[in-house]
């Protein structure tokens, strides 16, 4: 065997290394645990922007959405799970499905535009679910809440977006203070997490929703900044969600970085590595 065949043998073997690592990376993210970092503020407490977590596949069995999206806009690549498996949509079912419970922090397909969002899960179907005056009420019962004092930040850019956090204690400049009161929920099946409050929004008073026979109910935690199913899909909101669009439970944070990038290794919170979610 001569030197060059050497080197085209050697160039074949690293090209089928590669791709059998990406086989093999593909496989583990479409069957067991899929990256997330939070992009924005919906879920604070409980999930801060910057937060780096894995997303538990197994825990409600599988769909279409367990498939990986591969979304780069810089590059131009946008296929989404849909793209890649649509065609084993069907019915709204999932294979070895298992249904999630009440108090779920769920990372879910977007019924239209198909990106991912993690929310609360509050309503099972068969529910109905109101907002009246800033608390919440599950089949005509309010959701016991009490006040937990102050969430307090740091007014400035945050995340990749860098957008600005909103506060309660009115128009904050840079640096300053930003303050949400805070409260504890209790749903019926035990499970309590902190809420975020800024004051009375639109979004704190609603009409009475009745969740769909194989759909849910989801709110983010930061009640005042959340588009989730309190706003309808025909006014751009989030809307009740299949069964099938949900791609798994999020139980703990890997780590969490307060900078634009979770690369930026001197932004990481170090109160947040391997913190679990409630």
């Amino acid at each position: 065997m001569t030197s060059k065949d050497k080197k085209d043998g050697g160039i074949v073997e690293t090209i089928k290394t590669v791709v059998y690592a990406l086989l093999l990376a593909g496989v583990f993210r479409t069957l067991f645990f899929q990256p997330f970092w939070i992009p924005s503020g919906s879920m604070k407490e409980t999930l801060l922007v910057g937060d780096f977590l894995f997303v538990n596949k197994m825990a409600y069995g599988y769909s279409y959405a367990s498939c990986p999206s591969v979304i780069i806009p810089s590059l131009g690549i946008n296929v989404d799970a849909e793209d890649l498996c649509g065609f084993v949509q069907k019915e709204n079912q999932r294979f070895l499905g298992k249904s999630p419970e009440r108090g779920d922090v769920v990372v879910f397909r977007h019924p239209v535009t198909g990106r991912d969002y993690i929310k609360r899960l509050i309503g099972l179907p068969g529910d109905t679910v109101q907002m009246m005056n800033s608390v919440l009420y599950l089949n005509g019962q309010p959701v016991p809440r009490k006040p937990d004092g102050v969430f307090t930040e740091v007014m400035e850019p945050q995340g990749p977006f860098r957008r600005r956090p909103r506060c309660s204690n009115g128009s904050v400049g840079d640096s300053g203070t930003c303050s949400k009161n805070r409260f504890v929920e209790t749903l019926p099946n035990g499970v309590t997490y902190s809420t975020l409050d800024i004051g009375t929004e639109r979004l704190d008073n609603t009409a009475i929703f009745t969740v769909p026979d194989g759909h849910f109910f989801f709110m983010g935690d930061n009640r005042d900044n959340s588009t989730d199913s309190r706003v309808p899909q025909s006014v751009n909101g989030v809307g009740f969600v299949p069964f099938e669009d949900l791609v798994g439970r999020a139980d703990r944070v890997l780590f969490s970085s307060s900078g634009r990038s979770m690369l930026f290794f001197w932004t990481w919170r170090g109160d947040r590595f391997f913190k679990g979610i409630d």
